[in-house]
């Protein structure tokens, strides 16, 4: 499905309802559609690693993962039909502990994850680190850690939010010899499964 040549701004409402029937994925902040451009190999190929290794090691407990199929919103919720307020992104995984708590009927935009993975690219690297991450953390209140993931080097960044509700940088790994290790998870990862068929 195409979107209309000429509009310039979307509601929240109108942006689901796009979005729910096109092939492409959008995310949507305060109005504006931004299409997600294909992913690299490199790309995937972490991806798929993240999410096996979190599926793996998740399975059992009360949380699961999900890949950048489910939406997360990162705002207010939406007022009326006409309401341009707020992030609706797709993180390449999502984690959530517990009975997942979602924005609508659908089903397909959560409100309460506990850890976002964002996989980088050249092109989103700034907003992912930025705007996005700022978003995350003022908005989802359940969210306790997130990571941003390399996909041109070994080279993670973890952060968590701390006791007083501030964040920090928790660790950052940049050896495949090195563990990824998330706490509030009970999650070990060597770095050489996460870069599987990309750097080994």
């Amino acid at each position: 499905m195409g979107l209309p040549a000429a509009k310039k701004s979307y509601s929240v409402e109108e942006y689901l309802v796009l979005e729910r029937a096109s092939q492409e994925r959008y995310e949507y902040l305060d109005g504006d559609l931004l299409l997600m451009a294909g992913e690299s190999r490199e790309h995937a190929d972490i991806s798929s690693n993240l999410l096996r290794e979190f599926g793996n090691q998740l399975k059992g407990t009360s949380c699961r993962a999900w890949t950048k199929d489910m939406k997360v919103r990162s705002g207010p919720s939406p007022e009326n039909a006409t309401t341009t307020k707020g992030l609706y992104s797709h993180p390449d995984i999502v984690v959530v502990c517990g009975a997942p708590e979602f924005h609508d009927d659908h089903t397909d935009v959560l409100l309460n994850p506990r850890l976002i993975i964002e996989v980088l690219s050249p092109s989103t690297e700034a907003f992912d680190r930025g705007t996005k991450f700022w978003r995350y953390r003022s908005w989802n209140q359940t969210l306790t850690d997130y990571l941003v993931v390399s996909q041109t080097d070994p080279f993670i960044e973890c952060f968590s939010r701390q006791a007083d509700g501030t964040w920090a940088i928790a660790a950052t790994y940049v050896e495949l010899s090195e563990t990824l290790v998330i706490d509030s998870l009970k999650i070990r990862i060597p770095l050489r499964e996460i870069y599987d068929r990309v750097f080994s």
